[in-house]
């Protein structure tokens, strides 16, 4: 007989109740994708960059939690809640090897349809890089067409980021390191911060909590610089050296991003060890 699964209480009617696809809102989910071409790819390319601004939503989430649980001081949940960042961007990593199954020739198929859209517009990206560290205004000029966009970004780059409010944590433990008067500007290499870093890191022991954050951060970008990587390389293979959708110089531009840095202290300090 073929197997049941109400015979050992399992609920089977939804009638009246949330069933999990109510739950996870799947009906608009797993209807927003409108290929505007025949070519079969074209799908691929869709989910996945779909799939790759769900993971940014959460990586913001945990981002802008963590942040607050710094400023508080209350680095534990802070910890977990980076780690879980860093597992994100492992996640957005592997988008890339499911997209590099596409050739060339099966991304002409649809590319005009594409018109002069581009992940070079991605809005959560963008907040992901503000909310980091690394904020450049032009890049707020894609967004202008739509207020909403634009509000959150300019309100983030009013507050301290993720770094800042790490830095604030330097200056509570007795660092001169004080804080920065642009929070508009992208982090540079502050030679104070990078002292800090550097005791820090020859007494792990003494300053711990402060030892691991460092850490917990750098995780996140060597995974953010690995999803750079991964990009370059990806639209390498597939469009060569075209330029983008979006008008920038398609590889060569993505070549430049791969030289910003989010957290220069941390990464610098190690050549004073």
């Amino acid at each position: 007989m073929s197997y049941d699964p109400e015979g050992e209480g399992a609920r089977m009617s939804f009638r009246d109740r949330m069933s999990y696809g109510d739950y996870l809102g799947l009906d608009a989910i797993l209807t927003a994708q409108h290929p505007l071409s025949q070519a079969h790819d074209e799908m691929l390319f869709i989910v996945q960059h779909q799939t790759s601004e769900l993971w940014m939503k959460l990586a913001l989430h945990e981002m802008g939690a963590a942040r607050s649980r710094i400023a508080a001081g209350d680095l534990q949940p802070a910890f977990k809640m980076l780690t879980r960042v860093a597992r994100i961007m492992e996640q957005l990593n592997s988008a890339w090897d499911v997209l590099r199954t596409m050739t060339p020739s099966e991304y002409t198929e649809f590319r005009q349809s594409l018109g002069e859209s581009s992940g070079f517009q991605s809005q959560q990206y963008r907040m992901i890089e503000f909310v980091a560290g690394n904020r450049n205004m032009a890049m707020v000029r894609p967004h202008e067409h739509r207020p909403e966009l634009v509000a959150p970004l300019l309100a983030e780059v009013a507050r301290p980021s993720l770094y800042d409010t790490v830095l604030a944590r330097l200056a509570a433990a007795g660092f001169d390191v004080p804080p920065r008067e642009r929070l508009d500007q992208p982090h540079q290499p502050d030679p104070r911060a990078r002292a800090a870093w550097a005791e820090v890191y020859r007494n792990p022991g003494t300053y711990w909590e402060l030892y691991e954050l460092a850490e917990k951060l750098v995780d996140f970008e060597d995974y953010f610089r690995r999803w750079r990587f991964n990009h370059v390389t990806t639209v390498e293979r597939i469009i060569g050296f075209k330029r983008g959708s979006g008008g920038t110089s398609g590889v060569s531009y993505l070549r430049r991003m791969l030289d910003v840095v989010l957290f220069p202290d941390l990464w610098e300090l190690r050549t004073d060890l």
